[in-house]
């Protein structure tokens, strides 16, 4: 508050004063219009100091108790002083409370100012991250077209050895850029939202195009895949309508999940279940399992984990950045499914996910 407003106020304060002590002095004791200052105190709450709203609100109750003798218009009488006294704790009950309002609004706007700069902070963070990661991009692929240009002999003769050691760099920076697209991904869904380009697709035929991809991981962690359709030993159509890029990234993130958390010379399975409301997809493992406190916790984002006092993981662990489940969860959301993990009995992991079904066209 500015020195002007300061100074209106305590003008303002001391003519409602002047104008209830004058009732006050025109009236006899029985008129109690000490009642009336309770407007300076609510002033002096709102706009001065607490020193001040103590005085104003003593000095009330002091000028409503002087006003039984004075002027002296008759002797008083016991109602008029139980009178006068009400009105006195009126005041202090309204100088109490209006204190206490006082000190909660500047505790609000204290949480709301803190509240305001974390965001503010979480929006620099964002933006810097976001930026970031656009630009290393351009390295990236430099980086994976030169090593793909060593592999096929651009700059002289590639022994085995030498070709071996430079596929396990270009994999690893494919992987590096994928986990720079998933980052880029969850700022832009999360500030812009998820635009999908929506057609009829067939889940089955998601599921194999992934699982052929995925051919490699598995054969370096000796990890089978196999799909099979519910209850059936033929293949299903799961006919939803989605966006088939934006779902074949949600097989490959939880294919690739399931993949680095099973044991060597386990099983992945790929479960497709047909139904007349929703299609269903189950990705099983043979892995660890998944704590039941952290399942709900799964989705966020950035969580990987956390380890139990032995040191064993309580959770699945994810190799990166921990977005691939969060963006998953973005997409299957987006299309207006659910997604969601549970153990597998007796030993092992399901992440599961249902879209609502459709038909698919003739011409599919």
């Amino acid at each position: 508050m500015n020195q002007y407003t300061g100074s209106k106020t305590v003008g303002l304060i001391i003519g409602l004063f002047t104008f209830v002590f004058a009732l006050e002095l025109l009236t006899p004791p029985d008129y109690v219009f000490g009642y009336l200052y309770i407007g300076p105190i609510l002033l002096a709450s709102s706009y001065l100091s607490r020193k001040t709203t103590f005085y104003t609100t003593a000095l009330a109750c002091g000028l409503t108790l002087i006003n039984i003798w004075f002027p002296g218009f008759e002797s008083v009488k016991p109602p008029t002083f139980a009178s006068r006294i009400i009105a006195i704790l009126a005041l202090i009950v309204t100088g109490i409370l209006s204190d206490r309002i006082r000190l909660d609004q500047q505790t609000l706007l204290q949480q709301r100012g803190k509240l305001e700069a974390q965001e503010n902070l979480a929006r620099v963070r964002e933006d810097f991250t976001s930026t970031l990661t656009h630009d290393l991009k351009t390295p990236l692929l430099g980086a994976i077209e030169t090593l793909k240009a060593f592999r096929g002999g651009s700059f002289g003769r590639v022994d085995p050895v030498q070709d071996r050691v430079l596929a396990t760099m270009v994999r690893s920076h494919q992987t590096t850029l994928e986990m720079v697209e998933t980052l880029l991904d969850v700022y832009r869904n999360d500030n812009e939202g998820l635009r999908l380009n929506l057609a009829p697709v067939d889940l089955s035929d998601v599921a194999e195009d992934v699982a052929a991809t995925m051919t490699s991981l598995a054969a370096s962690r000796r990890v089978h895949i196999s799909i099979t359709c519910g209850a059936s030993d033929f293949r299903q159509f799961l006919g939803v309508n989605g966006d088939r890029l934006q779902l074949h990234r949600v097989f490959t993130n939880l294919l690739a999940n399931a993949i680095n958390h099973s044991p060597r010379g386990s099983r992945v399975e790929l479960v497709l279940e047909s139904g007349s409301s929703y299609q269903t997809v189950k990705v099983m493992d043979r892995g660890g399992g998944v704590n039941g406190e952290e399942v709900s916790k799964l989705f966020e984002r950035f969580y990987q984990g956390e380890s139990d006092a032995e040191g064993t993981l309580c959770a699945r662990l994810a190799k990166g950045s921990g977005l691939g489940l969060y963006l998953s969860r973005q997409i299957v959301e987006a299309h207006g499914g659910t997604i969601w993990a549970e153990n597998r009995r007796p030993t092992g992991a399901v992440f599961a996910f249902r879209l609502p079904s459709a038909t698919l066209g003739k011409n599919y």
